[in-house]
């Protein structure tokens, strides 16, 4: 098992800057992938970036230049640093972790972005 532990949500004004980490723990050994999705009211959860072991990144098309994600290994821990927020950003984000083939989430933290 693995559990994921999430912090650095909250309020912020449009175009304000924020920072989420997530700390895994457990059986941590073989994580793959790691990342943060969101879901906001009454839609899907869809993913905002990951990232492999070896810096690898995907995003959004929708936070692309806005957001960063990355890793540090040594400590099992994955950031989002999300800037330039838009209204639309207000969602709660989900860490996620992929070991051996299956996915473990966070219990997730709100973000709201108020224009």
């Amino acid at each position: 098992q693995v559990q994921l532990v999430e912090s650095g949500g909250g309020l912020v004004q449009a175009g304000g800057s924020l920072r989420l980490s997530c700390a895994a723990s457990g059986s941590i050994f073989s994580i793959n992938a790691m990342g943060w999705y969101r879901q906001a009211p009454g839609k899907l959860r869809l993913l905002v970036a990951d990232i492999t072991p070896g810096g690898r990144t995907t995003y959004a098309d929708s936070v692309k230049g806005r957001f960063t994600i990355s890793r540090d290994n040594a400590k099992n821990t994955v950031y989002l640093q999300m800037d330039s927020l838009k209204a639309e950003d207000t969602a709660v984000y989900y860490c996620n972790a992929v070991r051996v083939y299956v996915a473990y989430w966070g219990q997730g933290t709100q973000v709201t972005v108020s224009s």
